[in-house]
């Protein structure tokens, strides 16, 4: 079938009770056909949102009971443990040290733990080449990942302060490594051609299913700084660009807003908002108010057409455009916004972080990985009116 009829399966979940969870995401694998997919002997790899080290009450990450129900889903189709891996690069440096602490406060080392999976300990990367490039052609990829013979994304649905959307194709950035991500911020800086970069990425990796996290889901600030909503429900798809149009109407948004849709339907990954979404199993609920980031209602130069950008930009970046601001107070100099920050905008200076806004790229990059959300979004009071 087309890859745009590809139906996505839902199921209402209100908790994360272990055996409810379990149940569940067996539904929905049956619901997609996944065991026409992954076959006894194949080398799996589970992809999670792991951002930062957060723990899964504050809803930043994908929920372990989620990643144990996948786990166990791969094991009932004959699937051996040893060779189902757990990986992802969060935010900030990838290395041992850093992870350690992320996959505990997780809940990834318990489950991989209990379950006798692997939970990936190769910081490596090798190049793997985009079939049908239109922005980037190579991508440095995290070793299990490009080994695996079968990648299943397990993303958590939220909002993001530049990409509007953190769904299937975002969670896909995890698999470049550590710090070479905010290359990519710098390469990029428009956002048209950041989510054309992330289209690219999504058809290099091509994960052969998507579940989404979205019973306890980010809105406002997202991807780490937003609040948590009750969503109550799960999500499959084996196109990420399907799954992604579901959530665009989840949360209560047009797919041309979402520029890695936008993107997609130009390419013919996916229909567009006029033609039908096949939903199997629950009804998909719907959430108008779910608050957006306070970014993306601002963001003028992103409609203009793009021999004015240059013309325009120093007017909008005055007077019209959102901006990281630091609490100085809560700022503690730890320096993970400058480690992430792609334009090195962002210096330590008396134990607290300093940015030059006249080279900030807007990226939102320092805000994402602040770890005690010290970075916050201000808007020029002329937007408050």
């Amino acid at each position: 079938m087309p890859i745009y009829d590809t139906p996505v399966g839902v199921c209402h979940l209100d908790r994360y009770t272990p055996d409810e969870t379990e149940k569940a995401v067996a539904r929905l694998g049956k619901l997609i056909g996944i065991r026409e997919l992954v076959r006894p002997g194949m080398k799996v790899v589970i992809k999670p949102n792991l951002l930062m080290k957060r723990r899964p009450e504050e809803t930043t990450t994908t929920h372990p009971e989620v990643v144990r129900g996948v786990i166990r889903l791969l094991r009932s189709i004959g699937v051996e443990p040893q060779n189902i891996t757990i990986a992802d690069s969060p935010g900030g440096l990838y290395t041992k040290a850093a992870l350690s602490g992320i996959y505990t406060a997780t809940g990834m080392r318990a489950v991989a733990a209990e379950e006798g999976v692997v939970l990936n300990d190769d910081y490596t990367s090798t190049e793997l080449a985009c079939p049908s490039p239109v922005r980037c052609h190579t991508f440095p990829i995290i070793r299990p990942v490009a080994e695996a013979d079968l990648v299943i994304s397990v993303c958590k649905l939220k909002t993001h302060c530049m990409t509007g959307l953190s769904g299937g194709v975002k969670n896909l950035f995890g698999t470049i490594p550590g710090l070479t991500k905010p290359d990519y911020h710098w390469r990029y800086p428009e956002k048209e051609d950041f989510c054309q970069m992330l289209v690219d990425l999504c058809e290099t990796v091509r994960p052969a299913v998507t579940f989404c996290d979205a019973v306890e889901s980010m809105e406002g600030d997202g991807p780490s700084s937003g609040k948590c909503r009750k969503t109550g429900m799960l999500l499959a798809c084996r196109s990420p660009y399907q799954l992604d149009r579901a959530l665009c109407r989840v949360i209560g948004r047009s797919q041309q807003e979402i520029l890695t849709l936008k993107a997609a339907e130009e390419r013919g990954l996916c229909a567009g908002e006029e033609e039908n979404l096949p939903i199997v199993g629950d009804e998909l609920t719907v959430f108008p108010d779910f608050e957006r980031p306070r970014t993306m209602s601002t963001d003028f130069l992103s409609k203009l057409p793009k021999p004015l950008r240059t013309v325009c930009r120093p007017l909008v970046g005055k007077f019209f455009t959102s901006r990281p601001q630091i609490d100085t107070a809560r700022c503690v100099g730890c320096g993970k916004c400058a480690e992430s920050c792609p334009a090195h905008t962002i210096k330590i200076e008396g134990g607290k972080a300093r940015i030059d806004h006249s080279k900030c790229i807007r990226c939102y990059c320092c805000h994402e990985m602040c770890p005690i959300h010290a970075i916050g979004i201000r808007q020029n009071r002329l937007l408050k009116l």
